[in-house]
């Protein structure tokens, strides 16, 4: 199969998921009900709640299916307490009866990339999928020692890029950190409104030093901190003030 086809043609699958059904206005009650928690009460969530949420956090939509991406519950009193200092003791951190770090991995591709290659050939499985992983994900996520590759794959996507659609990045750290950040923000997403589904609130920080928070967790330099989210049952006054949003018509435009 010729490379441009793993993107363009429908492959030939013997497998059908049938979309659950949904009830959009509870849907629409977790989104509009999410805010963001200053003040929370200190009751804990119970742990299998968290479980379950953080599970449900791990289904979002992610690039390439190369879940690039690491969540840190933390547990550990000590640790706990140096958290909430390094996201500068503001309320949302010092009442959360629940902290967790969200983290970008942007070298995960190549793990998971060997994963999937694994879970494929397990499976049997040597068609589009198994080709993707094998031959286009290193062409798209490898920037090659000290970034040499990258800095000769921007060129070539610039002279391709003049007569042909052609995918743009990543072509250096900053760009692969970028793609990392983006999926798990999604992630981040799905944890926040998990939690409110299940009763209870979250306040997503990025307001602290992430260079201590990698320190405190004992990350690699490639690991960089996305956000910590706090969660919890929201104490009276825990939101600041009502939602404010701008006018719609600023930034839905149908073209």
């Amino acid at each position: 199969m010729a490379k441009a086809d793993i993107f363009s043609k429908v492959p030939e699958l013997n497998y059908s998921e049938p979309a659950a059904k949904t009830d959009f206005e509870a849907f629409k009650t977790v989104v509009n009900s999410r805010r963001s928690i200053r003040v929370y009460e200190p009751t804990p969530i119970p742990d299998a709640v968290m479980r379950e949420c953080l599970e449900l956090t791990l289904l979002a939509p992610n690039s390439s299916n190369l879940q690039p991406w690491e969540f840190f519950w933390v547990r550990s009193a000590e640790k706990k307490a140096e958290l909430v200092k390094l996201c500068l003791s503001q309320p949302a951190a010092r009442t959360a009866p629940e902290l967790i770090v969200a983290v970008a991995r942007p070298d995960y591709w190549k793990i998971n990339r060997e994963r999937m290659l694994e879970l494929l050939t397990q499976n049997g499985e040597k068609g589009s999928g198994y080709q993707y992983y094998k031959k286009i994900t290193p062409l798209a996520y490898n920037l090659g020692f000290l970034n040499i590759f990258g800095f000769f794959k921007k060129g070539l996507i610039w002279f391709k890029g003049l007569t042909e659609v052609t995918p743009r990045i990543p072509t250096s750290s900053l760009e692969l950190e970028l793609w990392a950040q983006k999926t798990t923000a999604l992630a981040c997403q799905n944890l926040m409104l998990s939690l409110r589904a299940a009763g209870y609130d979250s306040c997503p920080m990025e307001g602290m030093d992430g260079v201590r928070v990698k320190k405190l967790l004992d990350l690699p330099s490639q690991a960089e901190i996305c956000m910590v989210i706090s969660a919890g049952k929201r104490a009276a006054g825990g939101v600041y003030g009502p939602r404010i949003r701008f006018d719609s018509n600023y930034f839905i435009h149908e073209v």
